[in-house]
C-alpha cells in the first residue's frame, strides 16, 4: 500500500465534527402526532426522502456553532447562561407545514406555526438575552420556529395541517455529533411557574 505523502504548509482539510444547540423537544403523544402527520404527507405527496429519526425531532431555539471537538468554554457559558433563564412553562402549537429552501434536491420539509408559536418566540428571545450576558453573542434576530421533518427533492408550498400543539415544560443543550445522525442531551433546565 503506498505511503500517503504530505507537504510542509498543505494541512488535511478538517472539518467540523460536533455541533452544540439549545432546543426544545416535543412530548411522546406530540412525536406520535407527528410522526402521523409525516406520513400522510409523505404518502399523500409521494415524498421520498430521507427522515429525521423520532429521537431527533426538536425545535431548535439557538444554534451555539459547529466545533472539532466538543468545546469546554462554549457549554461552560452555555449552561451558565440556560440556568439564568426564568420562564413558566408555555404552550406550542404547529397549524402548517412547507420545504424551506436548502440544497438541490435536499429541502427541507417543516412544521411552522402561526399564533400557536408566539409564546415559543418570546421564550427564544429570553434564552438569546441570556447567552449575550455569559458572552456567546448576539442572538438569532430572524428567528423563524419549526421543526423539521425530513428531508426530500420535492418541494411543498405551505399547507395548513390538523395543529400539534405540546406544552414546553424545559428546553434542552443538544450535542450532535454531526454525519452520525445522533443528538446528545448534555443538561436539561425545567420552566417553573
Amino acid at each position: 500500500m503506498p505511503e500517503q505523502l504530505f507537504l510542509p504548509g498543505f494541512e488535511a482539510t478538517r472539518y467540523p465534527t460536533d455541533r452544540l444547540f439549545f432546543a426544545i423537544i416535543p412530548t411522546a403523544d406530540a412525536v406520535a402526532a407527528i410522526v402521523r402527520q409525516r406520513g400522510l404527507l409523505r404518502d399523500g405527496y409521494g415524498l421520498k426522502g430521507r427522515l429525521i429519526g423520532s429521537g431527533r425531532l426538536h425545535v431548535t431555539l439557538s444554534y451555539l456553532g459547529d466545533y472539532l471537538g466538543l468545546p469546554p468554554d462554549i457549554v461552560t457559558a452555555a449552561m451558565t447562561a440556560a440556568a439564568s433563564v426564568r420562564a413558566a412553562p408555555f404552550e406550542v402549537e404547529f397549524d402548517r407545514t412547507m420545504s424551506f429552501r436548502g440544497r438541490p434536491r435536499n429541502h427541507p420539509l417543516v412544521l411552522l406555526g402561526n399564533n400557536g408559536v408566539a409564546a415559543l418566540r418570546a421564550f427564544q428571545q429570553t434564552l438569546g438575552m441570556a447567552q449575550e450576558r455569559a458572552g456567546l453573542g448576539t442572538a438569532e434576530s430572524h428567528y423563524t420556529p419549526h421543526m423539521t421533518l425530513l428531508y426530500d427533492n420535492y418541494s411543498l408550498p405551505v399547507r395548513s395541517i390538523e395543529p400539534i400543539s405540546w406544552t414546553v415544560h424545559e428546553f434542552v443543550l443538544v450535542h450532535s455529533l454531526l454525519g452520525q445522525t445522533r443528538h446528545v442531551t448534555l443538561a436539561r433546565w425545567p420552566l417553573l411557574s
